[in-house]
């Protein structure tokens, strides 16, 4: 008998993109939706999916996650962010993965679409995601910013991508990056971090380096290049806030 799965999401005014989600979740036994105040017509797409939608005020990232995997029904979830869609081939493997007691927690390649292209090197792909999970094994980190899940057991691979359909364009990305870039800062602060002369120059430079030449991002073309670049500016930037935060906190 397969493990009943409940796919988990959360949500804020994603009404533009989350129809193809909830769409490729046709094989699932229960979506959870845990929204934090849509005003674009969110939650009235979920529920027309079948989806069962709870109200939560933003908690981060990581709790908020978590929030909705304890929400749901069933021990055996399925985290997707409202972006993403699950592809036919992985479908089929979480399907086969339901039937299986070989592990408690599976990652899965996830394809990140930049420039109107997948892109299959670099950062940008495997971008290995753990993201279907027993619960009762694995939980979401409680970090802000760059959340993962935390678990004690092996974790198996499946093949078929995890296909993150983000619409932004540059200007919609940067913006994003720039708010992602405070948050890290503020949490390295919080974790006792300190930022130094060396990180800002060699962070950049050791990422472009292993994206870009090593995992050989020069074969996604033009976007490839630009979506490196972007990183390792976030690089650059974070260590930069970090040592903003930290002269600010010294001051009277």
């Amino acid at each position: 008998m397969a493990t009943p799965i409940s796919a988990v999401l959360i949500t804020l005014n994603a009404a533009d993109v989350l129809e193809p989600c909830l769409r490729s979740l046709d094989f699932v036994d229960e979506i959870v939706v845990v929204d934090s105040g849509s005003t674009d017509g969110t939650r009235e797409l979920a529920l027309r999916y079948g989806a069962t939608v709870i109200e939560q005020t933003w908690l981060g990232f990581g709790q908020q996650k978590q929030f909705a995997v304890n929400k749901a029904s069933h021990d055996w979830v399925l985290c997707i962010d409202s972006d993403e869609r699950i592809s036919e081939r992985l479908k089929a493997e979480i399907g086969s993965a339901q039937a299986s007691t070989a592990f408690q927690a599976y990652a899965m390649p996830r394809s990140n679409r930049f420039m109107g292209r997948f892109l299959k090197h670099g950062e940008g792909y495997p971008d290995w995601s753990l993201r279907l999970f027993d619960r009762r094994h694995a939980r979401w980190s409680d970090d802000s910013v760059h959340e993962k899940v935390l678990c004690q057991v092996p974790v198996g691979k499946l093949k078929g991508d995890l296909l993150h359909e983000s619409g932004e364009n540059i200007s919609r990305y940067l913006d994003k990056q720039n708010r992602y870039t405070s948050l890290q800062a503020e949490q390295m602060l919080t974790d006792g971090k300190r930022a130094r002369v060396s990180q800002l120059l060699l962070s950049p430079l050791v990422r472009f380096l292993r994206f870009y030449l090593f995992r050989r991002g020069f074969l996604d073309g033009v976007p490839g290049l630009v979506h490196i670049l972007i990183g390792c500016i976030n690089s650059f930037t974070k260590y930069a806030k970090l040592m903003e935060l930290e002269r600010l906190r010294k001051q009277p």
